[in-house]
């Protein structure tokens, strides 16, 4: 078994075990059925990348090696961060303060803040 059809393997594996079928999947990534299909059967090298990323995205993957993302992960942080900055940077002046603003609001309750988030600001954030 080459590394791009070990792919395709762990791709199909975590696609099935959340949802009914590929075709499901297909259809809410809105990916052509038969373009997810050959590349689960031949491998993933044809696909295009940008399409990988969006699948592993989608899937919670590390689009490196394909291993489970976690929440705390540093690239699913990345990738995170990567999103979030991208739509801010499409905000004109009013909309990113309107961003900060909301912000601000939620690092200020302790419902939506991390546990350890506090310490690394000094307390700053702490109700």
């Amino acid at each position: 078994m080459n590394n791009n059809s070990s792919k395709a393997d762990i791709l199909r594996a975590v696609i099935l075990s959340r949802y009914k079928s590929v075709r499901q999947f297909a259809v809410q990534m809105n990916i052509p059925y038969s373009t997810l299909v050959t590349a689960l059967e031949r491998g993933i090298e044809g696909m295009a990348y940008s399409t990988v990323i969006r699948i592993c995205e989608a899937l919670m993957l590390n689009p490196v090696d394909f291993t489970p993302l976690e929440d705390g992960d540093e690239l699913s942080a990345q990738i995170t961060t990567k999103k979030v900055m991208g739509k801010f940077n499409l905000l004109n002046k009013a909309g990113r303060r309107k961003v900060m603003d909301i912000l601000d609001d939620y690092t200020k309750n302790p419902l939506y803040v991390k546990e350890d988030a506090a310490r690394e600001q000094g307390d700053d954030n702490a109700v």
